[in-house]
């Protein structure tokens, strides 16, 4: 455009709408990172890291007290992990139900603190009932555990306490036994409301049961977990060849204890579907095998070994003929 070109009004309202025909945006001055407000009253979120690793450590409680289950009570019992929260104890309190079945948990040593677990209305009555050999659906009253009860109830809780003092053993030293109960949220009173805690929730599955069980941690017990080059699982060998020895041995031990479901199966066989709905208690069923039928025996649901079977003494007995698992 020349100097003696004229501007319409129409060319000097599109040159001031688009920011003055091309001039310099003013420059932002970078300022450096943002702050960001922090309540050392309420932990930040979980790092992945650390979360990962508290799952593992979880994982060892969970799967541990559920093969306890398995060997004292006659249905199928599931115990898995289900979320990782850090909160004030104000808001664990505030979440526990009314009664409550809440056990307190000293964790040995001077400044270690007290852990809570709250078992569930549920669960507590599911275990008072199968601990007394009772079948079917669980009556849940709306009362709180009575002395005989509660007796019943400690005995998971006791067990549950050995699962945490074995899975924290490699990041800090527990002795946790049980030390009271209570009924009534508002009457924990083992730490401010302000305090921070880790709540562990696990979710409990037997027959049409589920329900909560809750692990309330002390956050001042496991800081250092969370402070950086801490709470890491060691990996490489630690201590002499002897001490190395012992934690070997002591591991071998310890898993060589663990319980497992081990069943015995005769082959399938087909029956007419009149006879089965003759059938009645104290019939007799022919299956048309000899005595010498092999038998598939599954180890914790899984088809393992075949077998004979026989007896030992006044015992029923298998003798093992193929291994599965080897396939031959």
């Amino acid at each position: 455009m020349s100097a003696s070109d004229s501007l319409s009004q129409s060319d000097i309202d599109a040159l001031f709408s688009s920011g003055g025909g091309g001039a310099e945006e003013p420059e932002v001055q970078d300022t450096g990172p943002e702050a960001q407000v922090y309540d050392f009253h309420r932990p930040s979120r979980i790092s992945k890291e650390r979360l990962s690793s508290l799952k593992a450590i979880y994982g060892l409680v969970t799967k541990g007290l559920e093969g306890w289950f398995a060997g004292r009570i006659r249905e199928q019992i599931s115990i898995e992990l289900e979320s990782l929260e850090p909160l004030t104890f104000g808001e664990f309190l505030l979440a526990l139900p009314s009664p409550c079945s809440s056990f307190l948990v000293g964790l040995g040593g001077e400044g270690m603190g007290t852990a809570v677990v709250e078992m569930g209305q549920d669960f507590s009555f599911f275990v008072v009932d199968r601990f007394q050999s009772g079948q079917g659906e669980v009556e849940i009253p709306d009362r709180s555990l009575t002395l005989v009860e509660r007796a019943l109830v400690q005995l998971v809780v006791d067990r549950l306490a050995h699962q945490l003092k074995d899975a924290w053993r490699d990041h800090m030293g527990l002795d946790p036994r049980v030390i009271g109960f209570e009924s009534v949220p508002e009457m924990i009173q083992i730490a401010n409301p302000e305090d921070p805690v880790l709540v562990a929730h696990i979710k409990v599955w037997a027959g049409d049961l589920s329900s909560l069980l809750l692990i309330c941690l002390p956050f001042p017990l496991i800081e250092k977990f969370f402070s950086d080059g801490a709470g890491r699982r060691m990996t490489m060998a630690r201590g002499s060849t002897q001490e190395r020895a012992l934690e070997e041995a002591w591991m071998a031990q310890h898993i060589a204890k663990a319980a497992l479901p081990v069943a015995a199966r005769l082959p399938t066989f087909g029956i007419s579907l009149g006879l089965l709905s003759e059938l009645k208690e104290g019939d007799v069923l022919s299956t048309g095998f000899s005595p010498d039928a092999e038998l598939e025996v599954r180890v914790a649901g899984q088809p393992r070994w075949m077998a004979a079977g026989g007896r030992e003494g006044q015992n029923r007995a298998l003798r093992i003929t193929r291994d599965l698992s080897a396939g031959s």
